[in-house]
């Protein structure tokens, strides 16, 4: 079968064997795998994600002398079964997953793997105990938005949200977007965004946006204060040695860039008691200044990845309609066009979500 493979630090098109199912494994054939931000950084910072991996005991990281499939926001048709399944769905059904294989040494992740192959090929193997039918007719390309926007309905979850903040997110790339949605289905308002790109500013709107922020011709910070002032009753009902403080109310930053200097720039912006979630992934070394969390007093949250529950609440959204989750995908590729894609998703003015169709 063809797949896009990275290769000594590059993308290419080759063959594999073919996938054959093993006890409780279903063979299924890629319709659809989004191409992830995590990706783009996972082919520039390989090296360093290996490096990492050994302070997790137990996960088995990459052998970047061997290939690697990567894609983990995908949606497949069955195709086959291995032995101990129970065959609940059947041939030709369209099928979501959490990018994950159960076996008897535990998880083992897909996307990311020598031994598990990401959806950049045409076909791919499941466990059958993760298998979430796609429902209500839903085309696959929008199906395989629902690991993206589980990423933001878990942040939000984090975040432990009381109902009383004002809340800004920092980036409007796919995760960025993924937020806002999590936030206006939580009915918290307004909800500030900030981003350099047009384009991207403009589907922060379309998400669920009341505000958005060019940063490049005004402080995103001093845009939520605007926003956020305490009502007069709020205000008087302040304990008197809070009296001196701008009367604002509490802050809840999303940081959802994940580069270098990003976390230090929301330490320096962010107004004292701020709560910040980190959910852009960065990949690289970082620093920041200590004093500045101490003496505002910030809580920084770091967050991963999305419960089997979200994992699932994130694909009936999106099939009930209450996320536009199409008006993210920007255009769609076949396994030649990945590489090439790879490039064209460094200017977001292009581009938003790509979406790799393995079958074209």
């Amino acid at each position: 079968m063809r797949a896009a493979i990275f290769r000594n630090g590059e993308i290419v098109v080759d063959t594999l064997p073919e996938p054959r199912p093993g006890a409780g494994q279903v063979l299924v054939r890629t319709l659809a795998c989004g191409i992830c931000g995590s990706d783009l950084h996972a082919r520039k910072h390989a090296r360093h994600m290996v490096e990492m991996a050994r302070h997790f005991p137990g996960r088995k990281p990459m052998d970047l002398t061997r290939d690697v499939v990567f894609g983990h926001e995908f949606c497949c048709e069955v195709l086959d079964y291995g032995p101990e399944t129970q065959r609940r769905l059947k041939t030709g059904a369209l099928v979501c997953s959490l990018p994950a294989l159960l076996t008897s040494d535990g998880p083992q992740g897909i996307g990311y793997s020598n031994d598990n192959i990401g959806g950049y090929a045409e076909r791919m193997l499941l466990s059958e105990a993760l298998l979430l039918e796609v429902p209500n007719g839903l085309a696959a390309e929008h199906a395989a938005l629902t690991e993206p926007l589980a990423v933001g309905i878990h942040a939000v979850a984090k975040a432990n949200i009381r109902g009383d903040e004002v809340p800004l997110v920092i980036g409007c790339g796919p995760v960025g977007l993924a937020v806002i949605a999590a936030l206006k289905l939580k009915g918290l308002h307004p909800i500030v965004a900030a981003d350099y790109s047009p384009a991207r500013r403009a589907l922060a709107e379309t998400l669920g946006a009341d505000i958005v922020v060019d940063p490049a011709r005004n402080e995103p910070y001093a845009t939520w204060a605007d926003h956020a002032a305490m009502s007069p009753d709020q205000k008087a009902a302040r304990p008197p040695l809070q009296a001196w403080r701008p009367a604002l109310k509490p802050a809840l930053i999303f940081e959802c860039v994940g580069i270098p200097g990003l976390l230090q720039q929301v330490f320096e912006g962010a107004p004292r008691d701020a709560r910040i979630i980190v959910v852009g992934v960065c990949m690289e070394t970082d620093r920041s200044e200590p004093t500045l969390g101490i003496m505002k007093e910030l809580n920084v949250q770091y967050v991963l990845g999305y419960t089997p529950d979200e994992f699932a609440c994130s694909l009936r959204l999106i099939a009930e309609g209450q996320v536009d989750a199409a008006s993210l995908v920007t255009a769609t590729v076949g396994i030649d066009g990945v590489a090439t894609a790879f490039a064209d998703l460094a200017n977001p003015e292009r581009h938003t979500k790509i979406i790799v169709e393995p079958w074209r």
